[in-house]
């Protein structure tokens, strides 16, 4: 498996919540080490955080309404992979990973959501996929009320193969939470998948891939 090198900075995040449409109309709630620093934080990247908000006209009644499991609003993806020289106005270094994702919205907009963004790397020792132990983590990140029909947000990683250990495939993983007056309602969680759209942050512009490979 490829380790990682250290860097000497670490990673900063820059937070934007943009609405794209009205908000849905207000409704009824339902009832309902070994690779211990694999990834290295560097600050004075101005990549980090993106949030940004779906509102599409209309709301489903409650017949027809998806599960959060089936929605085609959930999802992750890698939107940012190692760039070559990306345009200094992106604020996207190289050796960067970004997570993009996105989650539907509720019918109650008094909930919150919330998305948690981890790095995995895949080991050639046993064929599997594990988490990154240290600075590969976002924490909870708040990206705002559930009255959107959807909301998306990302983070980015910065980082790079360890000296003598030339590449690493590495993808996201997102847990997804819905939040009422502090309590979770309900949650789910993915992993990083091709073929979606970002609404921001993705470089070149629409790129949606499933892992990333760093190269030294």
């Amino acid at each position: 498996m490829r380790l990682l090198r250290r860097r000497d900075e670490i990673i900063t995040r820059r937070l934007e919540i943009v609405p794209t449409g009205p908000p849905r109309p207000p409704a009824q709630r339902a009832t309902h080490a070994r690779y211990a620093g694999l990834v290295a934080h560097r600050p004075r990247i101005a990549a980090g955080l993106l949030l940004a908000v779906i509102a599409l006209p209309g709301a489903a009644t409650a017949a027809d309404a998806p599960t959060v499991e089936r929605s085609r609003h959930l999802w992750a993806t890698v939107n940012v992979c190692d760039p070559a020289n990306p345009p200094p106005e992106t604020g996207i270094g190289a050796d960067t990973l970004g997570v993009r994702a996105s989650m539907p919205g509720a019918r109650d907009g008094r909930e919150v959501m919330f998305m948690r963004f981890r790095v995995q790397f895949y080991s050639d020792a046993d064929k599997k996929w594990h988490n990154v132990t240290k600075d590969a983590d976002s924490g909870w990140v708040k990206v705002g009320l559930a009255r959107y029909k959807a909301r998306q947000g990302g983070y980015s990683f910065r980082l790079s193969p360890r000296s003598g250990k030339p590449s690493v495939m590495l993808r996201g993983k997102v847990n997804f939470e819905w939040r009422l007056k502090g309590e979770v309602v309900r949650k789910a969680v993915r992993l990083t998948t091709k073929g979606h759209r970002s609404s921001a942050g993705a470089y070149p512009d629409g790129y949606s891939e499933a892992t990333c490979t760093i190269m030294a």
